[in-house]
């Protein structure tokens, strides 16, 4: 038989909140991350805001800052959310062989150096031209090595493991906006096979840099709703627009059943389903029937050997794009049948925007605190219903509810997707 998971710890920096308690707490009263971008000037961008992480010193929660001054925002994020995880699960307070614990993260690469990229091209231009040689010369001059390594998305991954001593399985996967859902989906099975006993698992990312918001404006999915930008983000509405670019992290300790049990370890739920698809469609365009969404749901049931009746809650991908949110719609009805007009579902990056590469970590931790106290997150600016997206989506306000298994959705680009279920844990 496989083993059972259980999570033990959390953590998480977000644009709500730089700690669990603190974003909980704001996404119970709706609160808004969104605003005015200040990491650089977008004044000249079709986007001009977003929703960034606020008040963030890496010294509030890691003793040793110094030691990341040279990397990016990715990383910082990744090692405060970890410190507060593993401090919260107390799991290193008992003796672990530092082979048995890994470090599985969904997480993307740093912030680009914008500005001696652009420097350098400047000072390498002639007669309208791109001189390489002068180009290189500038890049050899101006580059930080250590600063350019630490933009690699491993490095966050490799900089946990060395803080810990996991010497386990050491991975990070990058499937877009379903990379850190699929980090805690297969770190929970590295657990399952026993290739490891605790895995810390999770995401950490910021795309809020001028490629970053460059990219997502030319592929027209941001909003441009420059005059409301708190209104900006509104799943399932009629008159959504696009979605709000976010950034942060989210860390969660797996751990297997029996070692969990032997600690005394507070337990905030069980790893029961998991499910992976790929649209095998198009590389930014969702199949148009949510295919591979209606698939990756229905494997994470089966996983968990649950029927759509017995779903209380889903955290929907819910982007807040025209696509997305009427596809995801057809996909939960189609994965789960007659049961799925009654399914509470609502979207988190109302009000903290898409944190890409993190998003799925800090819905997870999102559905095991609506396990925990009996709450449904609610998907605020949700003022025109549309045709197209007749689900019930617990709308504007958070709304007490028994919830013992959720289900959380995470589809990215390229046609990735993935399906989580936590559920209640009884001892």
């Amino acid at each position: 038989m496989r083993r059972r998971v259980v999570v033990t710890g959390l953590g998480c920096v977000t644009p709500v909140g730089n700690d669990v308690p603190s974003m909980w707490k704001s996404l119970q009263e709706g609160g808004n991350g969104v605003g005015k971008i200040t990491l650089f000037d977008a004044s000249n961008f079709p986007t001009k805001f977003a929703a960034e992480v606020k008040n963030f010193r890496l010294e509030d929660h890691c003793k040793d800052a110094q030691r990341f001054e040279l990397a990016g925002r990715n990383v910082q994020f990744a090692v405060a959310a970890a410190m507060q995880a593993i401090k919260d699960s107390g799991v290193l307070d008992a003796p672990l062989d530092p082979t048995q614990f890994g470090v599985y993260l969904g997480a993307g690469e740093g912030q680009q150096d914008f500005v001696v990229f652009m420097n350098m091209i400047s000072q390498a231009r002639a007669n309208g031209e791109l001189d390489l040689e002068r180009f290189t010369k500038a890049g050899l001059e101006q580059l930080n090595p250590k600063r350019e390594l630490e933009q690699e998305p491993n490095m966050p991954a490799g900089h946990l493991a060395n803080l810990f001593n996991a010497q386990g399985p050491n991975l990070n996967c990058l499937t877009a906006c379903a990379a850190s859902s699929q980090a805690i989906g297969e770190a929970s099975e590295i657990i399952r096979r026993g290739d490891a006993d605790v895995m810390l698992s999770g995401g950490s990312h910021s795309m809020i840099h001028p490629f970053g918001v460059t990219g997502f404006n030319l592929l027209t999915a941001l909003s441009t709703r420059n005059s409301d930008p708190t209104h900006a983000s509104r799943p399932f509405d009629k008159d959504r627009d696009g979605f709000v670019l976010g950034e942060g992290a989210g860390m969660l300790v797996l751990e297997g059943l029996e070692r969990a049990k032997a600690r005394r370890a507070r337990i905030y739920g069980e790893v029961v389903g998991y499910g992976s698809s790929a649209d095998a469609w198009r590389i930014t365009d969702i199949h148009p029937e949510g295919r591979g969404a209606t698939m990756c749901m229905k494997m994470a049931m089966r996983d968990a050997g649950l029927n759509p009746e017995e779903i209380d809650y889903i955290n929907a991908h819910g982007t807040s794009t025209a696509v997305n949110d009427r596809v995801e719609t057809m996909a939960i009805k189609q994965a789960c049948g007659a049961a799925a007009p009654r399914i509470p579902v609502s979207s988190v990056k109302s009000m903290m925007g898409h944190l890409i590469a993190a998003a799925g970590s800090v819905e997870a931790i999102t559905c095991l605190l609506a396990i925990k106290d009996d709450v449904l997150p609610p998907t605020v600016n949700y003022q025109t219903p549309d045709p197209d997206c007749d689900l019930d989506y617990v709308p504007n306000t958070a709304r007490k509810a028994t919830v013992r298994r959720a289900l959380s959705n995470s589809f990215g680009f390229g046609g990735q997707n993935i399906s989580l279920i936590f559920a209640e844990y009884k001892g």
